[in-house]
C-alpha cells in the first residue's frame, strides 16, 4: 500500500493541470497514489486527465462526478484514499518534485500532521513571495496550534499539511459547506492531532492568477461566504468545547475563530453591516476576546459596548 494519497480536485483548469500532474508523477519517491477527482469540469480538463491516466496507470486513479464544490470533492477523495496519509493539491498549483522524499523521514516516525511551507508564483513561473512561518520539532497538536496561532497566517490552508487519514475517519471530520471549508476544519484537525511537526521546506507552489482577485465578485457570493463563515464558527465553537484542551488553548482557538468572523464585516456593504452586527451580538462575541494586557482590555470593553466603533478602530 502506498504511503501517501495525493488528492487533486479538478474544476476547469485545462491551462494549469499539466504542470500540476507533472509535479506529481515525477516525484523522486513514488510511494504514492494520485487520486484525481473531476468536479464536473466543462473544459478540456478531463481529456488531459485521461492522457495522464493512460500513461501512468500504476499511479493514477481517476473519478468523475457532478459539480459540488471543493469541500465535497476533497471528501470524495478521502473516501477513495487507501494510503496512511493524505495530501491535497489544487489542480492549478504544483508541488516540488522532492516533496515525498523530504517528508518521508517524518512519515516513518508516524507523525499525525506534517507541515511544510508555501511559496507564491505568478502564472509565468516568476517568484512572488515565500510565506514564512514557525519551524519546530515534534510536539502535540495542542502545542502546535498555540505556536501557529501566534505566528502563522496560513494556519487553515490544507495544502501545506501531510495529514494522517485516520484523523478524518476517527473524528468523523469532513470539509463542509461551499465556502471557507478550510477555516472550518483545519484548526480542529491540528487540535486533534497527537503529534505534529513543522518543517522548514518550501514544497508547495501556489499560483497567483491575476484575474482571480475577487474585487468584482458577485455580491450574492459574498453574502453566501458570510453565511458559511458564521456556520463554521458556530460548529467550531461546539467542537472546541468538547475537546480536552487546556484553558489557554481553548481561549486561543476561540479567539482565532472569533477574529475571522469579526473581520468579515469589512466585506459587506452598508445595508448589510448592521444586520451582521446583530449576528455578532447574538453570539456574544465580546466574551471570546480575552484581555491579557491593558490594550486588549480596552478593545474588549469597546467591543462589548459598541461593535461598530470597534470595527472602525481596527
Amino acid at each position: 500500500m502506498s504511503k501517501i494519497s495525493i488528492i487533486v480536485p479538478v474544476y476547469n483548469t485545462e491551462k494549469e493541470i499539466k504542470k500540476c500532474l507533472d509535479s506529481l508523477v515525477n516525484q523522486t519517491i513514488k510511494d504514492i497514489e494520485i487520486i484525481i477527482v473531476n468536479d464536473g469540469s466543462t473544459d478540456n480538463s478531463e481529456k488531459i486527465i485521461y492522457e495522464y491516466k493512460e500513461k501512468y496507470k500504476d499511479l493514477i486513479k481517476y473519478y468523475s462526478k457532478e459539480n459540488e464544490g471543493v469541500a465535497a470533492t476533497r471528501n470524495f477523495g478521502i473516501e477513495k484514499a487507501q494510503a496512511d496519509y493524505v495530501l491535497f493539491v489544487d489542480s492549478d498549483d504544483y508541488i516540488e518534485s522532492n516533496l515525498v522524499e523530504k517528508l518521508m523521514p517524518y512519515i516513518n516516525e508516524n507523525i499525525d500532521m506534517i507541515k511544510f511551507k508555501l511559496q507564491k508564483k505568478a502564472e509565468n513561473g516568476q517568484f512572488i513571495e515565500k510565506n514564512e512561518g514557525p519551524v519546530f520539532e515534534k510536539c502535540s497538536g495542542e502545542e502546535a496550534f498555540n505556536k501557529l496561532y501566534y505566528t502563522d497566517i496560513l494556519i487553515d490552508s490544507p495544502c501545506i499539511y501531510l495529514i494522517k487519514r485516520n484523523l478524518f475517519l476517527e473524528n468523523n471530520f469532513k470539509f463542509q459547506r461551499t465556502y471557507h471549508e478550510d477555516y472550518g476544519l483545519m484548526p480542529l484537525l491540528i487540535l486533534k492531532s497527537k503529534t505534529f511537526i513543522s518543517t522548514p521546506f518550501y514544497l508547495y507552489n501556489y499560483i497567483q492568477v491575476e484575474n482571480s482577485i475577487t474585487r468584482n465578485e458577485d455580491y450574492n457570493k459574498t453574502l453566501k461566504k458570510i453565511e458559511d463563515t458564521l456556520w463554521h464558527y458556530d460548529n467550531a465553537i461546539k467542537e472546541i468545547d468538547k475537546m480536552n484542551l487546556s484553558k489557554k488553548t481553548k481561549e486561543n482557538a476561540i479567539i482565532y475563530y472569533t477574529n475571522v468572523i469579526i473581520l468579515k464585516w469589512y466585506d459587506l456593504k452598508n445595508e448589510d453591516r448592521d444586520k451582521y452586527i446583530k449576528q455578532l451580538k447574538q453570539r456574544n462575541i465580546s466574551k471570546n476576546i480575552k484581555a491579557r494586557n491593558i490594550k486588549q482590555l480596552f478593545k474588549k470593553i469597546i467591543l462589548k459596548l459598541n461593535i461598530k466603533l470597534y470595527l472602525k478602530m481596527r
